[in-house]
């Protein structure tokens, strides 16, 4: 087999010519080789070619490729080590002499060269929009848990005795929605944990909820037809659906009950909720309402989009079944995801399709995303078959509870509980903290995230209905300690902002 290194020669100039000199033919492979490293095509530490596999691979003597690595060497662009090999040096001639470096293929001398790129309408009102924070992961970075306390050893060691064992089925594409195993394990555990109704092969496994939605809104809903989701609601969803052509989305308004029904507005094709823990407000839907909704879609031949994020986080009273359980055969697609329970990088979500839906959107999921992660499926299936799940989410509820307490005696003691976000769903990974109508949440998270504190405005949440005014300020990855330092900060900066020191704000000498 041809090393990378190689295949790079000979696309890069490279000619194989019996009668050219040695010598030639060594200053030849060395400037080829100098342009590799100068271009970082081979970087710096990595291990060139023994000479034996470059001389076969080229088609020379093994004393050319000899004395082009010794020149290389003399030169400062590779180092050698006895009985290890030759590697490109951390520290090249270029490197030395601040020397401009040739621009890779294909890579744009400067960001500015975008400014000549024409992006579709939709992409560009993406981006005008965008709300994926830069950075991921911080003190009160909202919607991510503990990765820390991830069960890593444990998943590892699966991890470890499946690749040993992987048989080629596990490594190629998929058809089928996901490996049996995982399907079965999950079907078995949303049935206790969640009270769903379904089947394995009602179990579709995606890449994280974004996937899943899309595929959704692909699969069902036509140019000009109509999507309702909460408003506010999630910001990912709404930029799923913006992607989508001439879907017209409209922002439900919530009550006390949760998403509000409009008997005279254009029926739906979907319609978007998170029942269990509405995002991000946090309102539980009430059973009348449900029950309203079910008819509702039954009535309409409407489908209805159950988001379950995060609902194995309750604190406080029994958990809350999932609204896809509350009748047979509902017209309910339920989404859920590990991002939440186990950590966000893992990228694994799915879906418990109605039984009709599960032939043709396995088929589509299949022809547009090539689905695989086979490995990553069956260990987490084995995580859920021998209990180290239901485990981990046990003490992960205790922890975050914990936590969250933590924030809420905070908020509580230095700014009072107008600033507390009601009703308290005693759920979630987040509270929202409450904002006077005069402060800009957004120009208050930007000023946070200078001095290292994460959080997001509310205010970017809402679609059409009147904006208030907020904080989501995550709690589950932060320790108390750190969390008081970064509630600290946030207590500075809005006193600077002159936010609420008219509404009871308690700001003292301790927070200073």
């Amino acid at each position: 087999m041809r090393s990378v290194c190689v295949d790079w020669l000979l696309q890069n100039g490279w000619q194989e010519r019996g009668e050219r000199q040695s010598r030639r033919l060594g200053e030849h492979l060395c400037q080829l080789l100098r342009q590799a490293i100068a271009t970082q095509a081979l970087r710096p530490g990595e291990r060139l070619p023994a000479t034996r596999d470059l001389m076969a691979g080229l088609g020379v003597s093994r004393n050319t490729v000899m004395h082009a690595y010794e020149q290389l060497r003399m030169e400062g662009y590779v180092v050698s080590k006895v009985g290890s090999g030759t590697f490109v040096a951390s520290l090249t001639p270029e490197v030395l002499l601040k020397a401009p470096r040739t621009q890779r293929r294909g890579m744009s001398a400067s960001l500015d060269a975008q400014q000549g790129v024409e992006l579709s309408e939709r992409a560009q009102f993406i981006l005008q929009h965008a709300s994926a924070a830069d950075r991921q992961w911080g003190t009160f970075m909202p919607g991510v848990p503990d990765v820390g306390a991830f069960p890593r050893a444990t998943y590892a060691r699966i991890l470890n005795r499946l690749w040993r064992h992987a048989q080629p089925e596990m490594l190629t594409y998929g058809t089928n929605g996901g490996a049996q195993a995982l399907k079965e394990a999950l079907a078995d555990y949303l049935h206790v944990a969640r009270g769903v109704q379904c089947q394995p092969e009602q179990l579709l496994i995606t890449e994280g909820v974004h996937q899943a939605i899309d595929l959704t809104v692909r699969s069902l809903v036509n140019p000009k037809e109509t999507v309702w989701m909460e408003d506010p609601g999630y910001w990912g969803i709404a930029n799923v659906l913006r992607m989508s052509q001439d879907i017209q989305l409209v922002g439900r308004p919530l009550d006390s009950e949760g998403l509000t029904l409009d008997m005279e507005a254009q029926v739906p094709r979907l319609i978007c909720v998170t029942p269990s823990h509405q995002y991000p407000l946090g309102t539980v839907m009430s059973l009348a309402r449900r029950k309203s909704l079910l008819a509702y879609a039954r009535a309409h031949r409407t489908w209805i989009v159950e988001d379950d994020y995060d609902s194995e986080f309750r604190f406080s009273s029994r958990p809350i079944p999932a609204m896809q359980g509350l009748e047979a055969d509902a017209p309910v697609i339920y989404i859920g995801t590990f991002s939440k329970t186990l950590f966000p990088g893992l990228r694994v979500g799915y879906m418990v399709l109605p039984r009709a839906l599960v032939a043709p959107m396995q088929r589509i999921h299949a022809e547009l995303y090539r689905q695989g992660h086979v490995v990553t499926q069956l260990a987490l299936a084995e995580l859920i078959r021998d209990g180290q799940y239901a485990k981990h989410i046990r003490r992960m509820r205790v922890l975050y509870g914990r936590r969250r307490e933590w924030l809420q005696s905070l908020i509580q003691r230095y700014l009072g509980p107008d600033f507390l976000c009601e009703p308290d769903s005693q759920a979630g990974l987040h509270l929202v903290l409450r904002l006077p109508s005069d402060v800009d949440d957004v120009e208050l998270v930007q000023r946070l995230q200078a001095q290292g504190v994460l959080a997001r405005p509310l205010s970017k949440y809402y679609r059409t209905c009147s904006v208030e005014r907020g904080l989501l300020l995550g709690y589950a990855a932060t320790e108390e300690a750190t969390m008081q330092s970064a509630f600290f900060v946030l207590l500075r900066v809005l006193k600077a902002m002159g936010g609420g020191l008219n509404r009871g704000f308690l700001y003292s000498k301790e927070a200073g």
